[in-house]
């Protein structure tokens, strides 16, 4: 299991702001090891955010995506202390949901 999101959200005017640090080690599967051998593909396909259970984003990756991704975006209608969850999942089935209050 990879380390915890790091979930930042902020009401700024009138539109919530979330910053996600995403930790993954997103290998592309066209990398070599030191003997020559090809490191399998290992990366997010599906990634997604809800506020108070309702999906305001949601994104599909592929492997052209760098290691701990760092994904911001916005929407109407967060207040303070309401709760932020991301989640993601990867082309080996692993998955994990992260959650954070708005501030």
């Amino acid at each position: 299991m990879s380390d915890p999101m790091r979930i930042r959200a902020q009401v700024l005017a009138d539109k919530t702001t979330v910053r996600v640090l995403v930790s993954h080690e997103m290998e592309s599967g066209q990398r070599r090891d030191a003997a020559g051998k090809t490191i399998p593909a290992w990366f997010i396909q599906t990634i997604s955010a809800t506020h108070e259970g309702k999906p305001v984003m949601s994104a599909q990756w592929g492997p052209a995506i760098s290691k701990n991704p760092f994904v911001q975006f916005s929407f109407k209608g967060g207040k303070v202390g309401d709760k932020i969850a991301v989640t993601w999942v990867d082309n080996r089935g692993e998955k994990r949901t992260d959650e954070a209050a708005i501030a």
